[in-house]
């Protein structure tokens, strides 16, 4: 919807227009329009027609925050969280939406940029049946590790959205129980006036514990600093601040959905790419017998986790080095029948999917926590020759414009 006819001067920050919401987009924005500038809305629903206070300008678009909302959508909900709204915390970007709602959300989004990145068709994506699953627990009190910020007095709390401003906060509603019981927020008293952030972790083998940040360093505050996580059927040690999956039913998830793709079979060859503390070579090691596991880490803690929690499985290898070097470098080569794919948010990039390629696998599954980067590799993967012959959809972060996916890529002639 056009702005008033007697407004002419362009968008400014701080305007309030009145327009209608379109589509979902990437970030946990919708996209409206006004006098043809695009401008992306927070807080708002597909078809809502609301009254939004424009956040910030760019060459051209516009971002905005729906401040009223004049017609709603029968997907609008009360968020339950007092601080997810406009101006305040920016960690949740879908409170207002009904959690069914929020699955559509995502799996539109996803189709989007598989369209608009990945290259492939309407009809190649309704053959893949996208959809994302919900995880057990419920959209509240799933995230096992939050890091607060901390402001100038001393408060934790979370920021607000594209801001570093803090905001402080009595309690998060999506962090874990055990989490919400720490006396480390404002409520508690606590106050950290030495530290910049505190860092808070429940494992899934009950540990709990506090760790308080001063330009980088960590101070130990309580709990155990080695945190005990349960997945794949296995017991696993890593330290508080090391990489694990924030939502208890993710890890196992994850490695359901490898495994069922993949379909490892005794005497294949597998590589762990990305591979972190080891989830993935571990859950193959017990498929393929007595064959290789090469796990490739670059992070040092993410190296050492691994080393300690697979001492017990001599026929996976872990390599401590970048992905792309490793490849690039030999440091391991092909041939081999499977490699499980877990790249940063930024994704593996066209030198690694090359490289993969080029080693002959005759699966890749490729576990991503951002659409548009692996979009983006679809399509190169495809421009190999190679199909995306499935896809699956998780909802690991609800509450959030957060996505997981696990495809399944399958070599020319498969």
């Amino acid at each position: 919807m056009s702005a008033p006819a007697d407004d002419r001067r362009g968008l400014e920050e701080a305007d309030r227009i009145e327009l209608t919401v379109d589509a979902v987009a990437p970030g946990g924005h919708c996209v409206a329009r006004v006098d043809g500038q695009v401008v992306f809305v927070r807080h708002a629903l597909p078809g809502e027609r609301v009254v939004a206070e424009v956040t910030e300008l760019h060459r051209g678009f516009a971002r905005a925050d729906a401040v009223e909302v004049l017609d709603a959508s029968p997907d609008r909900v009360e968020p339950p969280c007092p601080y997810a709204k406009p101006g305040r915390c920016g960690g949740c970007d879908l409170q207002h939406v009904a959690p069914e709602a929020q699955l559509a959300w995502k799996t539109a989004v996803v189709r989007e940029q598989l369209t608009r990145l990945g290259g492939l068709t309407d009809a190649e994506i309704d053959a893949l049946a996208v959809a994302v699953e919900a995880l057990p627990g419920g959209p509240l009190g799933w995230r096992s590790r939050v890091r607060y910020a901390v402001d100038g007095a001393g408060r934790a709390g979370l920021l607000k959205h594209r801001s570093h401003e803090v905001v402080p906060i009595d309690r998060c509603l999506i962090a874990h129980p055990a989490i919400q019981e720490l006396p480390v927020l404002v409520p508690s008293g606590a106050r950290w006036p030495d530290a910049d952030a505190v860092e808070t972790v429940a494992g899934t083998g009950g540990d709990v514990s506090v760790t308080a940040y001063a330009e980088g360093a960590p101070r130990p505050v309580s709990g155990p600093q080695q945190v005990r996580e349960v997945a794949a059927g296995r017991d696993w040690t890593l330290p508080a601040s090391g990489f694990w999956q924030v939502h208890p039913a993710a890890a196992d998830t994850l490695v359901g959905a490898v495994l069922d793709l993949l379909d490892p079979r005794p005497g294949e060859t597998a590589w762990d790419l990305y591979g972190g503390a080891g989830l993935f070579a571990a859950a193959l090691a017990g498929r393929v017998g007595d064959a290789r596991v090469t796990l490739v880490e670059a992070a040092a803690d993410g190296v050492a986790a691994a080393r300690e929690n697979l001492t017990d499985l001599p026929r996976v290898e872990v390599v401590a080095a970048r992905v792309e070097t490793a490849l690039a470098r030999r440091r391991v080569t092909g041939p081999v029948d499977l490699v499980v794919l877990d790249p940063p948010r930024s994704g593996a990039g066209a030198p690694v999917v090359r490289q993969i390629a080029a080693a002959g696998p005759r699966a890749v599954a490729y576990v991503a926590c951002d659409p548009a980067a692996f979009a983006r590799d679809v399509r190169t993967f495809t421009g190999l020759g190679w199909r995306l012959a499935a896809l699956r959809g998780f909802d690991l972060f609800p509450m959030t414009q957060h996505v997981e996916l696990v495809g399944l890529f399958l070599p020319p002639g498969e």
